[in-house]
């Protein structure tokens, strides 16, 4: 291995070790004494009572990990938003687990608790997975209650979701193990089927402190709401548990009855290892988001047998496309190649960039995906569309709109690994998050924004310097280079992973050798839903 290889594999190996630490904090939840404290009142907390509900731990994936990272410090952070989300197996059947994390301001809904959560019914929704509530929440933060009550995908969405996803015939199964009032209460009610834990669990619209206030009442929570009077009583709750675990185990026994579902028919055969390392990918990534490489040598790490059949090997280079199997699974895979490529003309064309050849290829490599019904996964290591009077004379914006339109109107499910740059219309044309991916995920190396921290300050230092200028103020050297490294500073900050995963514009950040589990427990899920509608361009400029 050459000296670039070792200093690439040090620089992405710190970064994975950075995630794991920050793993390990987030995980915490409200920190070790709110976790004791939960444990003294008897109640397991949210990852535990996963941790037992799943036959196996390590074989689930973890949506929004980092939700609400450093977006609330002045109300005392929400890690994780108060919510732990996994995707994982019950009595063998594929599910969707929601779980309040109590330690965490009481479960107390912030606007990211409640993005979060749709995003959970969105998984479920999308493949048909059942889906698992382990309610224990105080309800809206009130302090934050602007930003969650009233639009259409606050709060009240998630009822909404509930009614409809009844409907559609998807199992939603709610245990309430702790509070669950106001507005909250109707999830559990509105699922198919609602347990409650004995004495720890509580379902109201009003606790006994307001009823007090608006009525003269005198009454306490148990008796209001408690699991006799909802089981016995009421006839709201469908079972009694007499503690956590008894509650999960019922769950797993609902689950168990359940029978089997239609499938979609995605092509799967024996699971083979890459032949290649996949190891090697921490030396293969360079350490700097500029430099070039052969992403053919990622793929051939991420396959079955390290077998990669390029469609139009020769043509449009600057986007590698074709067909492979990850984890028995067939698959189309749609990357940017990162190395600078000559094209039969003898031009050189800039490794990640779009330019209309490639556009044209990965348009057709889509559609021939979606006649054979084969599941799409894009990896983005993307600066953005080739510009320039040449691509402008070239159409470069009507070959990149077919390629937007391809991948907008794609009917197979789409799957999601930003790599490295994720930037500009090159984040749209590779699926990004407004696409419809059935999954998004990050590597530790991955950037998302506009442009890159570099270009970007470039452009916010001219107008600076222009606005200082106009109100008479001079710039000279050491001050340009002192705002150019604050702007700078301010950008990066913003085009992290981290920062794109606290806001859900990923679902997760992940050791570039899950990237399989990841991407084969995604099509596992899309096969429990049956494509419904045909491929359809529409009308579109040829």
């Amino acid at each position: 291995m050459d000296i670039n290889f070792n200093k690439n594999e040090d620089h992405n190996k710190l970064k994975l070790s950075d995630l794991n630490r920050r793993l390990a904090k987030v995980k915490l939840g409200g920190g070790k004494s709110r976790i004791e404290k939960h444990h003294a009142k008897g109640k397991m907390t949210a990852r535990e009572r996963i941790d037992y509900l799943l036959d196996d731990d390590g074989q689930s994936i973890e949506i929004g990990a980092f939700a609400g990272e450093n977006m609330y410090e002045e109300h005392g952070g929400c890690p994780s938003g108060g919510v732990v989300v996994k995707v994982g197996y019950v009595q063998g059947k594929q599910c969707v687990v929601v779980a309040n994390d109590a330690t965490v301001k009481a479960g107390a809904w912030f606007p990211i608790t409640g993005k979060k959560n749709l995003r959970a019914q969105e998984i479920s929704i999308e493949n048909k997975l059942p889906i698992i509530y382990l309610v224990d929440s105080a309800g809206v933060y009130l302090p934050l209650q602007d930003e969650i009550f009233p639009d259409k995908e606050h709060f009240g969405r998630i009822f909404r979701n509930n009614a409809v996803m009844s409907s559609m015939g998807i199992t939603q199964i709610a245990a309430v193990m702790g509070s669950c009032v106001a507005g909250g209460a109707y999830l559990p009610i509105m699922s198919d089927e609602a347990l409650i834990v004995d004495k720890t669990g509580s379902i109201f619209l009003a606790g006994s402190y307001l009823v007090k206030a608006a009525i003269g009442e005198s009454i306490d929570n148990e008796t209001l709401g408690g699991a006799t009077t909802h089981s016995e009583i009421s006839g709201v709750t469908d079972y009694k548990a007499k503690d956590d675990k008894d509650a999960l185990d019922k769950i797993k026994n609902i689950v168990d009855k359940i029978g089997d579902f239609d499938k979609a028919g995605f092509n799967r055969v024996e699971a083979k290892k890459p032949v290649e390392n996949p190891d090697d990918i921490f030396g293969l990534l360079p350490a700097s988001r500029s430099d070039q490489y052969d992403m053919l040598e990622i793929i051939k790490r991420l396959v079955d047998d390290s077998e990669f059949e390029q469609y139009k090997e020769g043509y449009g280079k600057t986007i590698l496309t074709g067909y492979a199997r990850i984890d028995g699974w067939a698959v189309g895979i749609v990357a940017n190649q990162r190395k600078v490529v000559k094209t039969k003309k003898g031009e050189m064309q800039f490794g990640g960039v779009i330019y209309s050849d490639s556009a044209d290829k990965a348009t057709r490599f889509i559609a021939n995906c979606n006649q054979k019904k084969i599941p799409l996964v894009f990896l983005q290591d993307v600066t953005g569309f080739m510009v320039g009077s040449k691509s402008e004379h070239g159409g470069i914006i009507k070959d990149g709109a077919k390629m937007v339109n391809a991948v907008s109107n794609s009917v197979v499910p789409k799957f999601t690994i930003v790599i490295g740059n994720s930037y500009g219309a090159g984040n749209y044309a590779m699926c990004g998050k407004a696409y419809d991916p059935r999954l998004i995920v990050a590597w530790p190396s991955a950037e998302l924004a506009v442009m890159s921290g570099n270009s970007a300050a470039k452009v916010l230092l001219q107008i600076e310097k222009a606005s200082l200028k106009k109100s008479g103020k001079s710039v000279d050297a050491e001050k340009e280079k002192e705002l150019f490294d604050e702007i700078k500073q301010r950008y990066d900050d913003q085009i992290s992973p981290y920062y794109a995963a606290a806001r859900l514009w990923t679902d997760a950040i992940i050791d570039p050798l899950d990237t399989r589990k990841w991407i084969s427990m995604g099509i596992e899920a899309a096969n429990h839903a049956p494509i419904e509608k045909q491929f359809n361009m529409g009308v579109l400029q040829v």
